[in-house]
Protein backbone atom coordinates (compact mmCIF):
# COMPACT_ATOMS: atom_id res chain seq x y z
CA UNK A 1 0.00 0.00 0.00
CA UNK A 2 0.79 3.59 -0.63
CA UNK A 3 2.07 5.69 2.07
CA UNK A 4 0.50 9.25 1.89
CA UNK A 5 2.95 12.45 1.82
CA UNK A 6 3.52 13.89 5.32
CA UNK A 7 4.43 17.90 4.05
CA UNK A 8 4.86 20.19 6.68
CA UNK A 9 3.87 24.09 5.68
CA UNK A 10 6.47 27.06 7.53
CA UNK A 11 4.27 29.86 8.21
CA UNK A 12 6.38 32.97 7.32
CA UNK A 13 4.28 35.64 9.32
CA UNK A 14 3.99 36.81 12.88
CA UNK A 15 1.19 36.56 14.66
CA UNK A 16 0.57 40.21 14.50
CA UNK A 17 0.69 39.93 10.55
CA UNK A 18 -1.26 36.57 10.18
CA UNK A 19 -3.98 38.14 12.06
CA UNK A 20 -4.10 40.83 9.12
CA UNK A 21 -3.89 38.76 6.48
CA UNK A 22 -6.48 36.53 7.94
CA UNK A 23 -8.62 39.44 8.58
CA UNK A 24 -8.68 40.62 4.79
CA UNK A 25 -8.41 37.13 3.20
CA UNK A 26 -10.31 35.18 5.28
CA UNK A 27 -6.69 32.63 5.92
CA UNK A 28 -3.65 32.99 6.84
CA UNK A 29 -0.69 32.34 4.57
CA UNK A 30 -0.13 28.62 5.98
CA UNK A 31 -3.81 27.96 6.36
CA UNK A 32 -4.48 28.85 2.67
CA UNK A 33 -0.93 27.01 1.40
CA UNK A 34 -1.86 23.75 3.31
CA UNK A 35 -5.29 23.89 1.57
CA UNK A 36 -3.24 24.44 -2.21
CA UNK A 37 -1.17 21.32 -0.97
CA UNK A 38 -4.11 19.24 -0.17
CA UNK A 39 -5.92 19.99 -3.81
CA UNK A 40 -2.75 18.96 -5.30
CA UNK A 41 -2.20 15.83 -3.40
CA UNK A 42 -5.29 14.50 -1.68
CA UNK A 43 -3.71 11.93 -0.53
CA UNK A 44 -1.27 14.21 1.81
CA UNK A 45 -1.11 15.18 5.30
CA UNK A 46 -0.43 18.59 5.61
CA UNK A 47 0.90 19.72 8.97
CA UNK A 48 1.91 23.55 9.59
CA UNK A 49 4.48 25.42 12.06
CA UNK A 50 5.06 28.99 13.21
CA UNK A 51 8.76 29.54 14.37
CA UNK A 52 7.95 33.22 14.41
CA UNK A 53 5.82 32.43 17.50
CA UNK A 54 7.70 32.85 21.23
CA UNK A 55 8.19 29.07 22.42
CA UNK A 56 7.41 27.60 18.99
CA UNK A 57 8.11 23.92 19.05
CA UNK A 58 10.06 23.42 15.55
CA UNK A 59 11.79 20.31 14.30
CA UNK A 60 15.40 19.83 13.58
CA UNK A 61 16.91 17.81 11.46
CA UNK A 62 16.01 14.68 12.69
CA UNK A 63 12.29 15.84 13.09
CA UNK A 64 12.28 17.38 9.39
CA UNK A 65 13.48 13.54 8.29
CA UNK A 66 9.98 12.45 9.03
CA UNK A 67 8.22 14.48 6.55
CA UNK A 68 8.60 13.93 2.44
CA UNK A 69 8.33 18.32 1.94
CA UNK A 70 8.38 21.23 3.37
CA UNK A 71 7.26 24.18 1.37
CA UNK A 72 7.70 28.08 3.09
CA UNK A 73 5.23 30.60 2.30
CA UNK A 74 5.26 34.13 2.03
CA UNK A 75 6.16 36.91 4.59
CA UNK A 76 5.82 40.61 5.67
CA UNK A 77 9.35 40.39 7.17
CA UNK A 78 12.65 41.69 6.12
CA UNK A 79 15.47 39.31 6.04
CA UNK A 80 18.28 42.54 5.92
CA UNK A 81 17.19 43.62 8.92
CA UNK A 82 18.07 40.48 11.28
CA UNK A 83 14.83 40.17 12.91
CA UNK A 84 15.03 37.17 15.49
CA UNK A 85 11.69 36.14 13.79
CA UNK A 86 13.33 36.22 10.42
CA UNK A 87 16.71 34.56 11.87
CA UNK A 88 14.92 31.53 13.28
CA UNK A 89 13.15 30.77 9.68
CA UNK A 90 17.01 30.83 8.35
CA UNK A 91 18.09 28.03 11.24
CA UNK A 92 15.05 26.46 10.22
CA UNK A 93 15.85 26.37 6.74
CA UNK A 94 19.61 25.24 7.23
CA UNK A 95 17.64 22.31 9.29
CA UNK A 96 15.55 21.21 6.18
CA UNK A 97 18.79 21.10 4.14
CA UNK A 98 20.58 19.14 6.68
CA UNK A 99 17.73 16.78 6.77
CA UNK A 100 17.77 16.56 2.39
CA UNK A 101 13.76 16.53 2.51
CA UNK A 102 12.75 18.10 -0.54
CA UNK A 103 12.19 22.23 -0.36
CA UNK A 104 9.76 24.37 -1.90
CA UNK A 105 9.18 28.52 -1.17
CA UNK A 106 7.11 30.81 -2.41
CA UNK A 107 8.83 34.94 -2.61
CA UNK A 108 9.73 34.66 1.29
CA UNK A 109 10.42 30.73 0.78
CA UNK A 110 13.56 31.52 -2.12
CA UNK A 111 14.91 34.48 0.22
CA UNK A 112 15.14 32.66 3.23
CA UNK A 113 16.30 29.43 1.36
CA UNK A 114 18.72 31.84 -0.67
CA UNK A 115 20.45 32.91 2.96
CA UNK A 116 20.51 29.54 4.95
CA UNK A 117 22.68 28.29 1.98
CA UNK A 118 24.86 31.22 1.49
CA UNK A 119 23.23 34.22 -0.20
CA UNK A 120 21.68 37.32 0.73
CA UNK A 121 18.64 39.39 0.41
CA UNK A 122 18.28 42.93 -0.68
CA UNK A 123 15.27 45.56 -1.31
CA UNK A 124 14.90 45.88 -4.64
CA UNK A 125 16.38 49.23 -6.79
CA UNK A 126 12.78 48.71 -8.59
CA UNK A 127 10.73 49.41 -5.60
CA UNK A 128 7.41 46.96 -5.35
CA UNK A 129 6.14 44.26 -7.79
CA UNK A 130 2.72 43.82 -7.28
CA UNK A 131 -0.22 42.61 -8.81
CA UNK A 132 1.20 40.51 -11.45
CA UNK A 133 5.57 40.01 -12.15
CA UNK A 134 4.94 40.58 -16.13
CA UNK A 135 7.41 38.49 -18.83
CA UNK A 136 8.82 36.31 -16.69
CA UNK A 137 11.20 34.18 -18.60
CA UNK A 138 13.10 30.42 -18.37
CA UNK A 139 16.36 30.75 -18.63
CA UNK A 140 18.45 28.31 -20.33
CA UNK A 141 18.97 26.28 -17.25
CA UNK A 142 14.67 26.63 -16.50
CA UNK A 143 13.52 25.27 -20.23
CA UNK A 144 14.61 21.76 -19.12
CA UNK A 145 13.79 21.98 -15.45
CA UNK A 146 11.06 20.23 -13.72
CA UNK A 147 10.52 22.86 -11.96
CA UNK A 148 8.42 24.42 -14.98
CA UNK A 149 7.63 21.22 -17.12
CA UNK A 150 4.24 22.69 -18.73
CA UNK A 151 4.71 26.17 -18.12
CA UNK A 152 6.18 27.58 -21.04
CA UNK A 153 9.04 29.81 -22.11
CA UNK A 154 7.43 33.22 -20.77
CA UNK A 155 4.65 33.67 -18.39
CA UNK A 156 2.75 36.37 -15.52
CA UNK A 157 2.40 35.24 -12.24
CA UNK A 158 1.14 36.38 -9.34
CA UNK A 159 3.23 38.77 -7.47
CA UNK A 160 3.88 41.07 -4.37
CA UNK A 161 7.10 41.92 -3.16
CA UNK A 162 9.93 44.61 -2.56
CA UNK A 163 12.74 42.19 -1.38
CA UNK A 164 14.82 40.03 -3.96
CA UNK A 165 17.89 37.47 -3.87
CA UNK A 166 21.18 39.87 -3.78
CA UNK A 167 24.36 37.63 -4.28
CA UNK A 168 23.52 34.57 -5.31
CA UNK A 169 24.36 31.52 -2.76
CA UNK A 170 26.63 28.39 -4.16
CA UNK A 171 24.48 25.84 -5.53
CA UNK A 172 21.88 28.06 -6.79
CA UNK A 173 20.86 27.32 -10.57
CA UNK A 174 18.31 30.31 -11.82
CA UNK A 175 15.64 29.00 -13.67
CA UNK A 176 13.64 32.16 -14.65
CA UNK A 177 13.80 35.78 -14.71
CA UNK A 178 12.56 39.14 -15.74
CA UNK A 179 12.86 42.67 -16.05
CA UNK A 180 12.12 43.13 -12.13
CA UNK A 181 14.43 40.63 -10.42
CA UNK A 182 17.08 38.58 -11.89
CA UNK A 183 16.39 35.93 -9.89
CA UNK A 184 12.65 34.92 -10.29
CA UNK A 185 12.82 31.22 -9.48
CA UNK A 186 15.88 28.67 -8.71
CA UNK A 187 16.92 25.78 -7.73
CA UNK A 188 19.27 25.44 -5.03
CA UNK A 189 21.36 22.82 -3.94
CA UNK A 190 22.73 22.86 -0.26
CA UNK A 191 24.62 20.02 2.30
CA UNK A 192 21.78 16.95 1.43
CA UNK A 193 18.90 19.09 0.29
CA UNK A 194 17.29 20.33 -2.75
CA UNK A 195 14.97 23.28 -3.20
CA UNK A 196 12.56 24.38 -5.71
CA UNK A 197 11.62 28.16 -5.28
CA UNK A 198 9.62 31.23 -6.72
CA UNK A 199 9.71 34.69 -6.46
CA UNK A 200 6.36 35.16 -6.91
CA UNK A 201 3.30 33.86 -5.49
CA UNK A 202 1.80 30.68 -7.95
CA UNK A 203 -0.33 29.48 -4.45
CA UNK A 204 -2.39 33.14 -4.73
CA UNK A 205 -5.68 33.31 -6.33
CA UNK A 206 -7.34 36.50 -7.78
CA UNK A 207 -9.05 36.66 -4.56
CA UNK A 208 -6.04 36.54 -2.66
CA UNK A 209 -4.79 39.43 -4.63
CA UNK A 210 -7.99 41.54 -4.09
CA UNK A 211 -7.29 40.87 -0.21
CA UNK A 212 -3.39 42.50 -0.77
CA UNK A 213 -4.24 45.37 -2.69
CA UNK A 214 -6.99 46.01 -0.10
CA UNK A 215 -4.28 45.57 3.30
CA UNK A 216 -2.01 47.48 1.52
CA UNK A 217 -4.19 50.86 0.60
CA UNK A 218 -2.98 53.95 0.70
CA UNK A 219 0.59 52.40 0.24
CA UNK A 220 -0.11 51.78 -2.68
CA UNK A 221 -1.67 55.13 -3.51
CA UNK A 222 1.53 56.79 -2.31
CA UNK A 223 3.95 54.71 -4.18
CA UNK A 224 2.38 55.30 -7.53
CA UNK A 225 0.45 52.13 -8.53
CA UNK A 226 -2.54 53.55 -8.23
CA UNK A 227 -3.68 57.18 -8.48
CA UNK A 228 -6.12 57.37 -5.20
CA UNK A 229 -8.17 54.69 -3.03
CA UNK A 230 -11.22 54.72 -5.09
CA UNK A 231 -8.97 53.38 -7.94
CA UNK A 232 -7.39 50.97 -5.55
CA UNK A 233 -10.78 49.85 -4.38
CA UNK A 234 -12.37 49.70 -7.79
CA UNK A 235 -9.13 47.43 -8.79
CA UNK A 236 -10.12 44.98 -6.06
CA UNK A 237 -13.27 44.58 -7.11
CA UNK A 238 -12.37 43.40 -10.61
CA UNK A 239 -10.22 41.20 -9.25
CA UNK A 240 -12.60 39.87 -7.37
CA UNK A 241 -15.37 39.70 -10.61
CA UNK A 242 -12.76 38.12 -11.95
CA UNK A 243 -12.02 35.17 -9.72
CA UNK A 244 -15.40 34.22 -9.50
CA UNK A 245 -16.26 34.52 -13.61
CA UNK A 246 -12.42 33.88 -15.43
CA UNK A 247 -14.77 34.01 -18.56
CA UNK A 248 -15.21 37.86 -18.06
CA UNK A 249 -13.10 39.13 -21.05
CA UNK A 250 -13.89 42.65 -20.51
CA UNK A 251 -12.01 42.35 -16.92
CA UNK A 252 -9.43 40.43 -18.31
CA UNK A 253 -8.24 42.39 -21.39
CA UNK A 254 -8.26 45.42 -18.92
CA UNK A 255 -6.01 43.63 -16.71
CA UNK A 256 -4.16 42.13 -19.06
CA UNK A 257 -4.70 38.85 -17.07
CA UNK A 258 -4.51 35.93 -19.12
CA UNK A 259 -4.68 32.20 -18.98
CA UNK A 260 -1.13 31.96 -17.05
CA UNK A 261 -2.88 33.17 -13.91
CA UNK A 262 -6.29 32.48 -14.85
CA UNK A 263 -6.19 28.52 -15.78
CA UNK A 264 -5.57 27.07 -11.64
CA UNK A 265 -3.83 24.27 -13.55
CA UNK A 266 -1.31 26.35 -15.01
CA UNK A 267 -0.71 29.10 -12.06
CA UNK A 268 -0.05 26.07 -9.98
CA UNK A 269 2.65 24.69 -12.20
CA UNK A 270 5.86 24.67 -10.19
CA UNK A 271 4.04 23.68 -6.85
CA UNK A 272 2.76 21.08 -8.34
CA UNK A 273 6.16 20.17 -10.22
CA UNK A 274 7.39 20.07 -7.04
CA UNK A 275 5.26 17.37 -4.94
CA UNK A 276 4.95 15.41 -8.44
CA UNK A 277 8.40 15.24 -9.28
CA UNK A 278 11.02 15.67 -6.48
CA UNK A 279 8.78 15.03 -3.07
CA UNK A 280 6.99 11.73 -4.85
CA UNK A 281 9.85 10.28 -6.22
CA UNK A 282 11.91 11.75 -3.34
CA UNK A 283 9.86 9.40 -1.22
CA UNK A 284 10.63 6.19 -3.14
CA UNK A 285 14.09 6.87 -2.98
CA UNK A 286 13.98 7.08 0.72
CA UNK A 287 12.13 4.22 0.83
CA UNK A 288 8.73 6.26 2.13
CA UNK A 289 6.38 4.43 -0.08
Amino acid sequence: MTRAPRLLVVEGNTPSARARQAQFMGLTYSEAYADVLRDLAPDAVVDICFPTDEGANLPDSGGLAGYDGVAITGSSLNIYKGEPESMKQIELAQAVFDSGVPFFGSCWGLQVASVAAGGTVVRSKQGREIGLARKIVLTDAGRNHALHEGKGPSYDAPAVHTDEVGMKPDGMTVTATNAFSEVQAAEIKHGKGTFWGVQYHPEFTLDDMAAVVARYGQILVDEGPFRDLDELNRHAEDLRALGKDPARKDIAWRLGYDSDVLETGRRLTEIRNWIEKLVRPSMSARGRL
